[in-house]
């Protein structure tokens, strides 16, 4: 009996600019990836914001990676110039891969075109960030010639639960 696999052929996969017809598919297949059990300590959301915010305004940075007509992951990003400083950066904001599909090779295409696209536009340096805890995603940008990883402090207060004060009586 042979054996059959959900991992697609690297010449069926193909990566292209985002259209507006995609913006249902990338948000479900996000849904699927960004979960509170992707990353305890996700400081940013999954949500339609991010992805109608980065195709309104840097659309030539936001791919996809079908095959057919299944679109099979997505990347999103943007550049950055900052005050006094000559250097661009990219940033790399979301890349994201069915789960069926992780480690198919997609997220590599993807990262490929995104890293070509951003070169173009000027960028000297591209920037990603993710949690401490996502080792997948932290080996992937190593592989990838990524270094000088940098841990910052992430803090949350929870507004809906009741507080003492200190010095406080009970």
């Amino acid at each position: 009996m042979s054996e059959t696999t959900t991992e697609p052929s690297e010449e069926a996969v193909r990566v292209r600019e985002m259209i507006i017809d995609d913006l249902s598919e990338v948000f479900h297949i996000g849904e699927m990836v960004f979960t509170a059990d992707y990353s305890q300590s996700l400081y940013r959301t999954w949500d339609e914001y991010e992805i109608t915010t980065l195709f309104n305004s840097d659309n030539e940075l936001c791919l996809v990676a079908e095959q057919g007509d299944r679109v099979l992951g997505f990347a999103l990003g943007t550049t950055v110039k900052k005050h006094n400083s000559p250097w661009k950066y990219g940033y790399l904001v979301w890349l994201g891969v069915r789960r069926d599909l992780q480690q198919a090779g997609v997220g590599e295409r993807l990262f490929r075109e995104m890293k070509r696209r951003m070169r173009e536009q000027g960028a000297r340096m591209i920037i990603v960030d993710t949690s401490a805890d996502n080792l997948p995603a932290i080996r992937f940008f190593e592989k990838h010639g990524f270094n000088n990883k940098q841990e910052h402090v992430y803090m949350t207060l929870n507004l809906t639960r009741k507080t003492k004060k200190k010095g406080a009586k009970k």
